[in-house]
Parts: C-alpha cells; structure tokens; sequence
C-alpha cells in the first residue's frame, strides 16, 4: 500500500496552521461578544421606553383638602384631607404643593403663611397634612412648630407632642432662606432636632 494517505508524515504539518485557529477562536469570540452585548443604537433605542414607565400609583388621584388653621406666628397651617385618602394620594397633594410654589402659584390656593415677607407670603411655612380635624387645631399646630424639646410646663399642650406628631400624614416644609434645601416634604413627620413618626419616609 502507498504511505501517501498517512497524513502524519515526517516534515508535513498535520492539521491546520496555529494561525488559522488563533484567528477561527478570535473570530467565534467577536461574534459571541456582539451578540450578548446590545449596541450603542440598541441601548438609545431602549432608553425612552424605560424612562416612559408609569411609576406613579393609579391610586393617586386629586385630593380634596380643607385649610384648618393659619397661625402666622409659627409660618404653619394644618391642612384637613378624608380619612380614606391613601399614602399615594397625601405624596401626590405634597408634590403638587411644591409645584405650585415652584410656578409662584402657591398663594392661589393656600392662604400666607410668612405675610409681608421680603421672598413671598410663603418664604417660611409648615404645612400639616391632618386625616382627623382633632388634631388640626391651633394648639397642636404649635405644639408642632415648637418641636419636640419645647418645655411642656412653658407651653401647656392639650395633646402631647408624641401623639400629635403620629397623625401627621404629610409635612412640607419651605423655608426659601435656605437656597440649599428650600423645599422638604415627608409621609410622616420629622421635626428640626430628628425625632419623626413611625411612619416618617421622606419624599422630596
């Protein structure tokens, strides 16, 4: 028989050249990486349709609420809304309290609260979001605007300061004064020195 069908013969290469598999393993490996990996045009394309998600809750709608007290002396108001309204809803009446005071609106649809101001009728206010109208009267507002270290035989409270600030649903802070931080809005409340609700989330 003839030795020319012995593929390993003394001097010949067998199988392919080093350089033709560096190049197949390199080539299989691009392909692989393009494949996997979106592409630039891909991840744009992608981007407006999750940036279009609705996060918002459909339980959100627009709230009915009632301004219960005005105390100029504390820059506070106490704001009354129906018991069966939601945590959505309450972030939702916070949010569009900040909007319209970022469109100079605000004094449309709140009375003042820091009146002759040299920044506006609500450069400094507290506004106390309320489910039950016992506990949006003067006297809890102050106790409120005192904080929580105000001495109690200096300021006689009906109501406790530990309890009042448990049936806040939402607090907005604005204070135009510090160009910092001007806006602060919770569920919850928290006062000044860091004692806050059990409920107590911050929003904004």
């Amino acid at each position: 028989m003839s030795d020319d069908h012995n593929p390993y013969q003394e001097g010949k290469r067998a199988g392919l050249h080093p350089l033709l598999v560096l190049f197949g393993v390199i080539l299989v490996m691009w392909l692989l990486i393009n494949l996997a990996v979106p592409t630039g045009k891909q991840k744009q394309a992608a981007g407006p349709e999750i940036s279009q998600v609705v996060t918002e809750d459909p339980d959100a709608a627009p709230v009915m609420y009632k301004v219960q007290t005005t105390l100029t002396e504390f820059n506070a108001m106490s704001i009354v809304v129906p018991a069966q309204v939601t945590t959505s809803q309450v972030v939702s009446l916070l949010k569009q309290f900040k909007q319209a005071r970022l469109n100079r609106s605000l004094a449309t649809i709140l009375p003042a609260t820091s009146p002759g101001h040299k920044l506006g009728d609500h450069a400094v206010a507290d506004l106390y979001i309320f489910s039950d109208p016992k506990y949006a009267t003067p006297d809890v507002v102050g106790t409120l605007a005192r904080g929580a270290h105000a001495p109690g035989n200096l300021y006689p409270q009906v109501i406790p300061f530990e309890e009042a600030m448990e049936h806040v649903r939402g607090h907005y802070r604005i204070d135009l004064n510090d160009t910092s931080n001007p806006d602060t809005g919770s569920i919850g409340f928290a006062d000044e020195s860091g004692v806050h609700s059990k409920q107590y989330r911050r929003i904004f």
